[in-house]
């Protein structure tokens, strides 16, 4: 947007070639999302902004002989606190994927410190390479069936307006509270539309008649879609479909064979939670997009999709596409079958060339409240699982690579009315811990589908309340797990008779870490090799996947501090069958 009078004078000076373009580059193939065609002339760019498309002079050119012109990437809907990662960090990797803007939901720190996290998280923005745009959070406490570290209301949100990089209301995922009108919800709803009218949604499960009631709220995207026929009902209903494909949740395969030259301005590319190893090595969005063309989809029409409608859906009127009027963000790709970027231009600079970061962030004098953990003293008796004379409980059976679990009932070992577990049976006792205000809740539940042989593993990654899960073969491992966390202030750890075998400090809200993506990525590594030599399987990521197990809004079964979850029922249910 046009900020003062002589910046739209020289735009337009420029513009009618009275004066020469600050860059202007030559001989490339321009990717035109409008017209889904090639176009082969000069781009003309002054103040960061694309002028012209035509025969231009310019101040500095650049030769795109056998390039083609891309508009650069945005992320739809991520969480920056899921890649353990500071906002200037973050943006660095992002950078390096031809992602020039992304729209973040801080919900993550909000659940640990509210408002102070927010603004945290918005102030850290400002020092990024990129535009993150941020979505006020809507669900703190996602539920009220567990303990977390603060509440929002409306009249703490609406402050929050006033930054310029806030566009509006964050995925609303509690379902019941826009289904039966809660006030405090509506609240949140109302004062939104006062200042935007971007909501988005959290529809994980819901059939067509709930999408209805969330249309009908103004809710206007989803991205919790997995199959085709969720798909369609949103679609059909007027919302935006975000194709998702994260470091746990993988729904680009089940979903892209739907999108269509009729239907494709209705979607858009996220990658929701993904890792900083993930990130780096696969990519951001541009993985979206490779993974698109490769399933036979027009490569015009995935860009299109990773630009123009995330654009659009968001109202950056001013981001998107090649052409005048249009901000300065594109990327030169080496090969568009293969999607190969090889520079990323932000506002008309160069920020990233051959997969790397032009000018890379450094720690901020802005710094997050510690947060430290806070619970009673553990002992093995609160740890105990009493089991009925069936010898039956309801397991969480973990489905790889999906945030989707199963509610199986199954026998399982017992030992004087109690769990216990067995090597040769793939049953796990698993514990949410409330960390935030010690207040000595414990939830406990069996897990299935890690192979765990022995140790532990705990993260105070526990979305979205952020308690702390652990997941082991002994009581005593599982609060070593614990214990150590405690001690670096949050994180994440393997622990097997009694010794830390692996471990990465999280000391911002016990969520994120001022080291840099690589340093925190090798970490990772080590992690998972540590989980590896336990018996834990490889075919997914098993901490991000311990940390989803404790949502409550994501089907079927789920644990909190407080018990475990019927997720569809809505309501706790026994671990015990009888």
């Amino acid at each position: 947007m046009v900020s003062d009078k002589q910046t739209l004078i020289q735009r337009i000076r420029t513009a009618s070639k009275k004066e020469p373009a600050d860059l202007v580059i030559k001989n490339g193939k321009i990717i035109d999302v409008f017209s889904g065609e090639l176009l082969e002339t000069d781009v003309a760019i002054t103040g960061g902004m694309i002028v012209g498309l035509g025969n231009y002079d310019g101040k500095k050119v650049i030769d795109a002989r056998g390039k083609f012109i891309s508009p650069a990437l945005i992320d739809a809907h991520v969480h920056i606190e899921s890649s353990l990662l500071t906002p200037g960090a973050f943006s660095d990797v992002l950078a390096a994927h031809g992602v020039t803007c992304a729209v973040t939901d801080p919900h993550e720190i909000a659940n640990v410190l509210g408002t102070t996290g927010i603004r945290f998280m918005l102030e850290r923005a400002k020092e990024s390479s990129i535009d993150l745009f941020v979505m006020l959070p809507s669900s703190v406490p996602a539920t009220s069936f567990e303990h977390n570290g603060a509440t929002l209301n409306a009249d703490d949100l609406e402050p929050l307006f006033a930054y310029n990089n806030v566009l509006g209301l964050a995925e609303v995922m509690d379902f019941p509270a826009v289904l039966n009108a809660d006030p405090l919800m509506v609240d949140k709803l109302v004062v939104t539309q006062k200042h935007s009218w971007r909501i988005d949604g959290h529809a994980a499960g819901l059939d067509a008649d709930s999408v209805n009631v969330y249309k009908a709220a103004g809710i206007r995207t989803d991205h919790e879609c997995v199959n085709i026929e969720e798909a369609k009902d949103r679609l059909s209903r007027g919302l935006y479909v975000m194709i998702r494909q994260g470091t746990v949740a993988k729904d680009l395969p089940q979903l892209i064979d739907l999108v269509n030259e009729t239907n494709s301005r209705r979607f858009l590319f996220c990658t929701d939670d993904k890792y900083p190893d993930d990130l780096i090595q696969e990519g951001s969005v541009d993985h979206n997009v490779r993974m698109a063309i490769q399933s036979g989809l027009d490569p015009i029409t995935c860009i299109k999709i990773a630009s123009l409608n995330a654009a659009e859906c968001y109202g950056m009127r001013e981001k998107g596409a090649i052409a005048p009027g249009y901000e300065a963000n594109f990327l030169l790709l080496d090969d568009l079958d293969h999607f190969s970027i090889g520079q990323v231009y932000a506002h008309g600079k160069l920020i990233a060339e051959n997969g790397k970061a032009i000018q890379v962030h450094t720690n901020s004098e802005i710094k997050a409240e510690v947060h430290p953990l806070t619970w009673p003293q553990l002992s093995p008796e609160q740890f105990r699982i009493k089991i009925g004379a069936s010898k039956k409980a309801h397991v969480i059976d973990i489905i790889p690579n999906s945030l989707v679990t199963r509610d199986i009932i199954e026998e399982v070992p017992v030992n004087e009315g109690q769990f216990i577990f067995s090597e040769d049976r793939d049953n796990l006792k698993l514990a949410v811990i409330e960390r935030h205000k010690g207040l000595g809740t414990v939830g406990l539940a069996i897990v299935k589908g890690f192979g765990m042989k022995s140790g532990a593993m705990a993260t105070t990654i526990a979305h979205d309340s952020h308690n702390l899960v652990v997941t082991g073969c002994s009581d005593a491992d599982m609060i070593a797990a614990a214990e150590r966390l405690k001690d670096i202030d949050g994180g994440m750890v393997v622990v097997n008779n009694g010794q830390v075998i692996a471990e990465l400090a999280l000391p911002i809200a016990g969520l994120m870490t001022d080291a840099p993506a690589e340093e925190v990525a090798e970490k990772l590594k080590e992690l998972r090799e540590a989980a590896s030599s336990l018996g834990v399987s490889d075919s997914f990521n098993p901490f991000l996947t311990l940390s989803f197990l404790s949502l409550p809004v994501i089907p079927d079964l789920k644990l909190t501090d407080t018990g475990l979850f019927d997720v569809r029922a809505f309501r706790h249910i026994s671990v015990s069958v009888d």
